[in-house]
């Protein structure tokens, strides 16, 4: 399969209209993160932190968001070259920074899974958010270091695809096999996308599904949560608990919602402020903030598209399309699991739902969305300062292309 052509921006003012609108996208999506905090979380706020405003998820949700636009300015504009200079490093620090987690004293456990590191006074951190955006970093690099344009020996995806396999099975060993499952599935998307052949993909499902299902098996916790999904009345009280009250909380919102300010006494969602937000989105707002909801996704979506397609660099191309691939099949999944389509799994909402690891890591990801639009490396820039006379410019695959 031939790889995707990726074409330059035409001129700058359109470049800086895509930029525009994918930072619009970016800031409203974040802002109805903060809305749905405000009116879906204040009633488990109190029941969880009675010393503490009933505000609390909002106060440090607004905390992170300082943090992580710090975060997402950094990759903006840090320039590709050094990015890559020091990648090797970043990706070394998150694969050993995963391992943590399992160390006593040190990792913490949330429903069943090593997920987090402990900062004394300062609170916690999961790992295996910053390895999704590490593993889109490490494959977009490699992808540009050893894959022929012209002709593409297939032998090169074995280092991708052994780096990939790495970052897969140490989420694995934290427990985490959700954000495990999730980073192969974005990594064979990347792949798919740089020109790996099918024939690469058949074996490689065939020992993924008994894989799959034998870790599934082995962890009591996740065979529940897999009957309960099939089951869902025989749980109803267990393990299908989150999913039964979410799906009232969303068919109770009807068409236009139950309003502003009604909270969600009675309900009584675990975890409505991480994993389940969407279901007090979805009460509040109703199926038009739903289908709202849907459509500021898919305008992210296809600015993040745009600008993976049309920027000037094979790197900025697939970093870009994976890092906008993350975010949007994570989006989609977390939707699914709260709306009952997918089993309960511990895959956050990424903008809505609280924590900081998931939103810095989600901003950085959009930092280097819009990093990759402007971005150009020196030797393109020789190509299209030669060209500039006959308004051309040179692609990817040597083919000479107007851009007027």
């Amino acid at each position: 399969m031939s790889r995707f052509t990726f074409k330059p921006q035409k001129t700058g003012e359109e470049s800086q209209r895509s930029n525009a609108l994918f930072l619009i996208a970016v800031l409203m999506l974040w802002g109805l993160g903060i809305f749905t905090l405000l009116i879906a979380t204040p009633d488990t706020a109190s029941r969880l932190f009675v010393t503490k405003s009933k505000y609390y998820f909002v106060q440090r949700q607004l905390v992170f968001s300082a943090v992580g636009f710090a975060g997402f300015v950094f990759f903006t504009l840090l320039p590709f070259r050094i990015m890559k200079k020091y990648l090797g490093i970043f990706v070394l620090g998150v694969l050993a920074l995963c391992f943590f987690p399992m160390l006593p004293g040190i990792g913490t456990s949330s429903h069943g899974a090593a997920r987090w590191v402990i900062i004394p006074h300062l609170g916690r951190f999961q790992p295996s958010e910053f390895a999704k955006f590490a593993v889109v970093l490490y494959l977009a690099n490699l992808f540009e270091k050893y894959l022929d344009t012209d002709d593409v020996d297939q032998k090169n995806f074995l280092y991708p695809m052994l780096g990939l396999f790495a970052f897969v099975l140490v989420v694995f060993l934290q427990k985490d096999f959700s954000t495990g499952l999730f980073i192969f599935i974005v990594g064979c998307v990347m792949f798919f996308i740089s020109g790996a052949k099918m024939n690469w993909f058949g074996p490689l499902m065939l020992l993924a599904i008994p894989l799959v299902w034998i870790l599934i098996a082995i962890e009591p916790y996740r065979l529940n949560r897999l009957l309960s999904f099939f089951n869902p009345d025989e749980y109803a009280l267990s393990y299908g608990y989150q999913r039964a009250v979410a799906a009232r909380a969303i068919t109770s919102g009807g068409i236009w919602g139950n309003g502003l300010g009604t909270g969600m006494t009675g309900l009584n969602i675990p975890e409505i402020q991480t994993d389940y937000i969407f279901a007090g989105w979805s009460n509040a707002m109703g199926f038009v903030g739903v289908i709202a909801y849907f459509g500021l996704l898919i305008f992210f979506a296809f600015q993040g598209y745009k600008i993976a397609f049309t920027c000037q660099t094979r790197f900025g191309c697939y970093g870009a399309f994976g890092c906008t691939t993350m975010i949007l099949l994570q989006s989609l999944m977390n939707v699914a699991v709260v709306c009952g389509v997918f089993p309960t799994t511990g895959i956050p909402l990424p903008f809505f739902s609280s924590g900081g690891s998931s939103l810095f890591v989600t901003l950085c990801m959009c930092g280097f969305i819009l990093n990759a639009a402007h971005a150009l490396e020196e030797d393109e820039t020789m190509i299209y300062e030669k060209n500039d006379r006959n308004k051309k410019f040179e692609t990817f695959n040597g083919v000479v292309v107007d851009y007027e």
